[in-house]
């Protein structure tokens, strides 16, 4: 099991930038895929960026690649989501959350069974 808590959101004007932070804390040895995902009012939860306990490898969605950088600090326990070019289509809650890796092709749909509270990304126009 792993425990998520999200940091780092607010009130951003268009074109700003924020930096979310997930401070996390494994209780076992394994080592889990860590996804960021985004719900905005009445749409679905969507992934929108991932990261291997490695580091090495990451994925996002095709709506914020060139824009967000997903990064991990295994000495630090702590996630990053860096979110640049800010658009008002961004406003969202945003999760954290981990995942057990199977090794797949797709290794970043997860599922992912480990979430986080959540923290609110408001981008005014």
């Amino acid at each position: 099991q792993v425990q998520l808590v999200e940091s780092g959101g607010g009130l951003v004007q268009a074109g700003g930038s924020l930096r979310l932070s997930c401070a996390y804390s494994r209780r076992t040895s394994s080592a889990y895929t860590m996804g960021w995902f985004r719900q905005a009012p009445g749409k679905e939860r969507d992934l929108i960026a991932a990261i291997t306990w490695s580091g090495r490898n990451t994925y996002y969605t095709d709506s914020v690649r060139g824009r967000f950088t997903i990064s991990k600090d295994n000495a630090k326990t702590t996630v990053y989501l860096q979110m640049n070019s800010l658009k008002p289509e961004d406003t969202a809650v945003y999760y954290c959350a981990a995942d057990f890796p199977t090794g797949s092709n797709t290794w970043y749909l997860g599922p992912y069974d480990y979430w986080g509270q959540g923290t609110q990304v408001t981008v005014s126009s």
